[in-house]
């Protein structure tokens, strides 16, 4: 199954505007594809007032996460907030068993 790892640095003095964004559009992710499994997860260590945050997202049953359901994460990301308009690096792992 495919998986998908995004992560990101921002701005310690936007991690709440920026949690409250991520995870209302990981809420509307979920609900518009039943099965859709959305994390936010960060670092505990904050260097130079940056953060690094990872969304992680899987799909139960299947082959997982497919190119047209990643375009369609990557397309809700371009309406986050301006501070998130940061590069957002994108990882993809499959299960090795």
């Amino acid at each position: 199954m495919r998986e998908l790892f995004i992560y990101y640095h921002l701005a310690s003095a936007h991690a709440a505007a920026a949690q409250a964004a991520v995870l209302k559009m990981q809420t509307t992710l979920s609900a518009d594809h039943p099965g859709l499994q959305a994390r936010l997860l960060r670092r505990p260590e904050i260097h130079d007032g940056q953060q690094t945050w990872m969304e992680t997202y899987a799909l139960c049953g299947g082959e997982g996460i497919t190119p047209a359901l990643q375009a369609s994460i990557a397309a809700a990301a371009q309406a986050l907030p301006a501070c998130l308009a940061v590069p957002r690096h994108t990882e993809v792992f499959i299960a090795c068993a």
